[in-house]
């Protein structure tokens, strides 16, 4: 990971339970799907808003701009598994014709135009599969795993990931992650 957990959530949320998990960044290009789906049954509290620019993010100008992902406007949002221990958090990051994240149950969409606090209320059950929101253009998704969680060991990348995919799962199986781990 080219930045800081603290860079990219800007202290939104504790990050000792991330301490030693490990994370996977999701692209979503302009031709995919870009809908965001709970990856396990999970309550939020609360989403963060980040303002920031929205430099496009495919890899060229990742390349060119330096921690892009800390600079582009995004949101932070922690998802509670059942159990106790266990932390997901999704960092959705906007970029150029993104500037607009939509969260389920909230009557206005996340963007550039928001104003006042950055810590809006979003107490919700998810399970798993469900809708949390939506882009309304392609994106990135930045999810960061406590290491109760082992990335599924089949996972590339540049895989192409579809809706309903197994991305992770409880780390009680002993697989070895193949994607980047935080320390």
């Amino acid at each position: 990971m080219p930045y800081s957990l603290n860079e990219v959530t800007q202290g939104a949320i504790d990050l000792a339970p991330y301490r030693d998990g490990h994370y996977i960044t999701l692209r979503l290009k302009s031709s995919m799907y870009h809908h965001m789906h709970a990856p396990t049954d999970c309550d939020t509290s609360s989403i963060h808003y980040i303002s920031g620019d929205t430099w496009n993010v495919n890899p060229p100008t990742l390349r060119r701009i330096e921690k892009l992902f800390c600079k582009n406007e995004r949101a932070v949002i922690e998802l509670n598994p059942e159990d106790a221990h266990a932390r997901i958090a999704l960092v959705p990051v906007a970029a150029i014709l993104v500037s607009s994240m939509r969260f389920s149950d909230l009557d206005f969409p996340l963007a550039l135009q928001c104003k006042g606090a950055n810590k809006i209320p979003f107490e919700r059950h998810f399970t798993r599969g469900e809708r949390l929101g939506n882009f309304e253009h392609g994106s990135t998704i930045v999810m960061l795993t406590s290491k109760h969680f082992t990335f599924m060991p089949d996972m590339e990348e540049g895989q192409i990931i579809r809706m309903g995919q197994a991305l992770m799962r409880p780390n009680h199986f002993h697989a070895q992650p193949s994607t980047g781990q935080m320390s």
